[in-house]
């Protein structure tokens, strides 16, 4: 007997269903991931891309623990974090994070107090550990004074323009020289990151070349400091990380001046770039397949500042290119979404926030071919970290929350029907509450700057 309840006639129910229910999921997706689709499709390439090469990189840490899936599962974990951390940041108006300057204060604190409190990992103090969970302060202090610089250079008018510029000033030198004491590749990189940001919020050329002749003058110094200073004295003590900086420096070119035989032989000196090289050696073209390689034994640091040289070998050039290119597309998605955005404040968030995302990828990648000397910069959100992964969605958040905020969506002309002008007796009753909203997002910005400025 046939179920007269479950019979149809019409043979394209079954279809209509499936097409809802993907529509519904589709709807879901756009409710949950908002913002621009190509910053997203381009973070969750790279969180794929991160979860594979630490399954792969982090071999020398699994034969520590004994425990093959502790170290992707905390590695996962952290990315999930990062996810929520991106969908927090970006469904918030980017005029609340006009109060990253006070982020930043507590973030000064930390670093002050790192020295004397902090955990010290491979000769450096750079973590903090508070109820248990350890915090790089360093990272903290990065995204917090690249969103104060946007938000000062927002405000210039032509009147306050010398006043706004000793403020970014002081702060760039306080907190980078803060930084620079246990992290000078961290310290150099946002401060280059934010002089840049200064260089295309129109701060004046003449103000940028005294910065940038007075930076000449110190690097020089420092470079004949590091020539002249008894090796002793770095060996131990508060200068110890100076010793660090002489071997980098005094070592990366003398490559030149080796014979064939010495610039083969592996030395303490030389051992991570060795292998790094070697890596990248076998890895050629089209690589030996993620899980395959045999540097990851080998580099100290091959699931951080290293895992570029990992990904050649497991994926080869090709593979390394596709990496390069991502970074090269945030910089570039970047910069479109900040030349859409009206407000000032929104465009300089974005491209402060896609510049230090490249511009550290940049870097760990010569690092890992040899362009530069060893800095200890990761990969952003592909090397295997805590504080610097959640800090990188967060730039993430960022770029997304500008681009859902700062951009004006212009309403095309449309003809009026019924359903619109019934829709408009809603749309005019919702004008007190959003307007109501942007007086008081406004206010707390105004709030801000008068703080500042009483100060």
């Amino acid at each position: 007997m046939l179920d007269n309840n479950n019979y149809t006639d019409n043979p394209t129910e079954p279809q209509l269903e499936d097409r809802a229910s993907g529509s519904t999921l589709g709807d879901f997706g756009r409710k949950i991931f908002k913002g621009d689709k190509v910053i997203w499709a381009v973070f969750i390439i790279l969180c794929v891309i991160s979860l594979v090469e630490i399954f792969s990189a982090t071999s020398t840490i699994v034969y520590r623990q004994q425990n093959q899936f502790g170290p992707i599962l905390r590695h996962t974990m952290f990315l999930i974090g990062g996810v929520g951390v991106i969908l927090l940041i970006h469904n918030i108006p980017y005029r609340f994070f006009s109060s990253l300057i006070f982020v930043l204060l507590g973030a000064i604190i930390l670093l002050i107090l790192t020295p004397f409190i902090g955990e010290s990992v491979n000769n450096a103090d750079r973590w903090i550990s508070i109820m248990g969970f350890t915090i790089q302060p360093s990272e903290i202090a990065k995204i917090s004074l690249m969103g104060t610089i946007a938000f000062l250079l927002s405000k210039q008018n032509g009147e306050n323009d010398g006043l706004l510029f000793k403020w970014m000033i002081g702060l760039m030198v306080v907190v980078c020289g803060i930084i620079a004491a246990d992290n000078l590749s961290t310290a150099v990189l946002l401060f280059g990151v934010c002089y840049l940001l200064m260089f295309i919020g129109n701060v004046k050329i003449i103000r940028l070349l005294k910065v940038a002749g007075a930076g000449i003058v110190l690097v020089l110094l420092f470079i004949l400091l590091l020539n002249i200073i008894p090796e002793d004295w770095t060996n131990s003590g508060p200068l110890n990380r100076l010793g660090t900086w002489q071997n980098r420096i005094t070592h990366f070119g003398d490559a030149k001046e080796m014979t064939e035989e010495e610039y083969f032989t592996i030395t303490d000196e030389n051992y991570q770039v060795a292998h790094a090289k070697i890596a990248i050696s076998n890895g050629g073209v089209f690589g030996v397949f993620p899980g395959n390689s045999t540097e990851r034994d080998f580099l100290p640091q091959a699931y951080s500042d290293f895992i570029y040289a990992i990904i050649i070998e497991e994926m080869g050039i090709l593979g390394g290119l596709v990496v390069l290119l991502l970074y090269v597309i945030i910089l570039i998605r970047g910069g479109i979404i900040a030349r859409k955005t009206e407000k000032l404040f929104p465009k300089y968030l974005v491209l402060g926030s896609a510049l230090m995302l490249s511009i550290q990828a940049f870097i760990n990648m010569a690092v890992a071919v040899n362009l530069i000397p060893v800095t200890g910069q990761p990969l952003p959100l592909i090397s295997r970290g805590g504080t610097s992964t959640l800090i990188t969605c967060a730039y993430f958040g960022l770029i997304l929350s500008a681009d859902r905020f700062g951009i004006s969506k212009k309403k095309e002309d449309e003809p009026v029907t019924d359903e619109n002008e019934k829709s408009g007796s809603d749309d005019f009753e919702d004008k007190d509450s959003s307007g109501a909203e942007d007086v008081s997002l406004n206010g707390l910005e105004d709030k801000v700057e008068f703080e500042i400025y009483q100060v």
